[in-house]
């Protein structure tokens, strides 16, 4: 019987690994990454942008309208839906409707120099804020 229940949990219990959606993503040191960049993480289904004052965030490219892929487009500076054209800033903020919201955005630490981005929970908001962005710490 317990053997049973335990083969029950393993086979339900998500199965996350480090590098797959739904874990961590150690996407590289802090200096791969200019002020002003926008990275894709394919496997991770976030961009890991880099803002000019040199704090990170990472969107989760899922419009918050009908949860299309949203690609960025750099000749407009801009995350522009292919479905219905919602347009976002570089922050995630909403430029053009119909998303009612932006962008959800996911965990950023920086451990040792690397940046990592934790996608277990995509954390939903209702405009972008200063707490949202994670600075590397100043080595001395």
């Amino acid at each position: 019987m317990g053997e049973a229940g335990w083969l029950t949990y393993r086979f339900l219990s998500p199965r996350v690994v480090e590098g797959e959606f739904g874990g961590v993503f150690e996407v590289g040191p802090v200096d791969n990454f200019p002020p002003r960049s926008v990275t894709p993480v394919n496997a991770g289904r976030f961009y890991l942008v880099r803002l000019e004052d040199g704090g990170f965030l990472a969107l989760y490219r899922k419009c918050t309208h009908l949860g299309c892929a949203v690609p960025w487009d750099p000749a407009r500076d801009q995350f522009v839906c292919p479905c219905h054209a919602s347009a976002f800033e570089v922050d995630g903020e909403v430029l053009n409707a119909p998303a009612p919201r932006p962008l959800d955005r996911f965990p950023v630490s920086i451990e040792n120099g690397m940046v990592r981005v934790d996608t277990g929970t995509a954390i939903q908001r209702d405009r972008p804020k200063p707490s949202d962005i994670v600075y590397p710490q100043e080595q001395g």
